[in-house]
């Protein structure tokens, strides 16, 4: 298991059992206090999605944080949802994803939804997100209609987005 899950997985069953957010370790490889990345923490009940939150652009100090808070966030925050239970803590998997830098797209070719996470942006200032590689989520379109509800964004506003692109690098157990 990465030190990325790891580290989600220690704060997501401290906080449930207590309410506490954790300290960030000293134990951690130096990446986690040098470098930083937007994240997001996905849970998994059965197979099943059980929260997943998360910032496209960094929102804490370092790595290390934003596990730490996007865990924390995902595990008791996710609207969808309800808070996680301490007796649902033995059959949840944890999933990292970090994110690489957007860049802005000049032609819908640039996109596929297995290899590309997609950002929409309307000029004023609503925005919606989608990871890449979502079960169910098979073309450029799906991938795009989804992002755009998700950002409150309507069809009708399609022509003055702004999209952008975006890998991931996943750690699971």
């Amino acid at each position: 298991m990465s030190f990325h899950v790891q580290l989600a997985k220690y704060t997501i069953e401290e906080y449930i059992k207590t309410g506490k957010i954790i300290d960030i370790s000293e134990n951690l490889p130096p990446e986690f206090y040098e470098k930083n990345h937007g994240v997001f923490v996905s849970l998994h009940k059965n197979k099943e999605l059980r929260g997943c939150i998360g910032t496209y652009l960094p929102a804490h100090k370092n790595l290390a944080e934003e596990i730490i808070m996007n865990a924390v966030s995902a595990c008791s925050r996710d609207h969808r949802f309800v808070p996680i239970s301490v007796d649902e803590l033995a059959d949840l998997s944890v999933e990292i994803s970090l994110l690489s830098e957007s860049e802005k797209i000049s032609d819908m070719s640039e996109l596929d939804p297995k290899k590309y996470g997609v950002i929409v942006k309307c000029p004023d200032g609503r925005c919606g997100l989608l990871l890449p590689n979502l079960e169910g989520i098979d073309t450029v379109e799906q991938q795009l209609a989804i992002a755009c509800q998700k950002g409150g964004i309507s069809p009708e506003t399609e022509k003055s987005i702004e999209i952008y692109k975006f890998s991931v690098e996943k750690y699971s157990q």
